[in-house]
């Protein structure tokens, strides 16, 4: 490492104006000043120095608007090309940092360091930066294992890692998702190439389930037709498979009816809360009542 930053070199410009600072501290040492050498020195030392400062700032302005026009090219034609979603924001965060990188690299150049010798230094510290970030790009490789699986894409609903929420991007290292209460959470993708997923928006359509408990001495056949027109009546709950209502179980203290019944994904939830409420009323009217733990205590004479 040692030899390697001894290696890097300036540009003949630079190497030209060390020794006149050299000189100028060996005669400020010696006593042999004359003050209007030295400001002139200085003043050569100090405009060549600037020059290179004002180029790799120019550099460094035009390379960021660049990168930024690049950015919208890029989204632009892959917008065009119809690219899914996920591998539009995969793409774009990669191509982001190598610009990035990139652009680095010019403006150390401008300022009037060997790019040869500062790839080498850059080059030994990637070493050290990847053995340190091994894990980034094991979340790297997962990040291309979802995009060719597609186990899932953006816009999903997904469960993994122990959290749930709605896919808003898949990034080069980690997968973004946003949970039902607006949080988001960056999920490494390393974890969600190999761990367990639950992909709530794969399949078109969904079972919706309630198990609705009433009390011993009820007329099940009633409570069963109640909720079947209840089914019916709902055009959103589908014909096919056809919806079941078993009696489950007995309980201590209640007699659990098992309601099942198939809607598309995008009902599914309004169906599930509203379907529940209907049942409650429903019941209600019909005078078939809902349990709730009780004890029966026997005084003893």
């Amino acid at each position: 490492m040692i030899q390697i930053l001894q290696s890097v070199e300036i540009t003949a410009d630079s190497v030209a104006a060390l020794p006149k600072v050299e000189q100028v501290a060996q005669n400020l040492a010696e006593g042999n000043v004359r003050w209007d050498q030295v400001i002139n020195q200085l003043i050569s030392w100090s405009l060549d120095a600037g020059k290179h400062i004002l180029i790799a700032a120019v550099v460094y302005f035009i390379g960021h608007y660049l990168i930024k026009l690049l950015n919208y090219l890029l989204a632009g034609f892959l917008e065009r090309r119809k690219v899914e979603v996920s591998v539009q924001t995969f793409v774009k965060s990669f191509v982001g940092i190598l610009l990035q990188v990139l652009l680095i690299i010019t403006v150390v150049s401008a300022l009037g360091v060997n790019t040869t010798s500062f790839a080498a230094l850059l080059a030994s510290f990637g070493v050290a930066i990847g053995m340190a970030l091994s894990g980034n790009l094991q979340n790297f490789a997962g990040g291309i294992v979802i995009l060719f699986l597609k186990p899932y894409k953006v816009g999903d609903w997904v469960e993994a890692q122990g959290t749930a929420g709605s896919v808003q991007s898949i990034q080069i290292f980690h997968t973004v998702l946003m949970t039902a209460d607006g949080k988001l959470i960056y999920v490494p993708n390393g974890s969600m190439s190999s761990g367990t997923i639950t992909n709530y928006t794969l399949t078109p359509t969904r079972r919706a389930e309630w198990v609705i408990g009433i009390e011993y001495g009820a007329d099940v056949a009633k409570a069963r037709q109640a909720v079947l027109d209840i089914i019916k009546a709902d055009s959103r709950i589908l014909d096919t498979p056809e919806p079941v209502i078993w009696l489950n179980e007995l309980n201590n203290s209640s007699v659990d009816l098992t309601i099942r019944c198939w809607t598309n994904n995008d009902d599914y939830w309004n169906v599930m809360f509203e379907t529940r409420e209907k049942i409650y009323n429903s019941f209600n009217e019909l005078g078939i009542g809902f349990p709730f733990p009780q004890i029966t205590v026997h005084q003893a004479e």
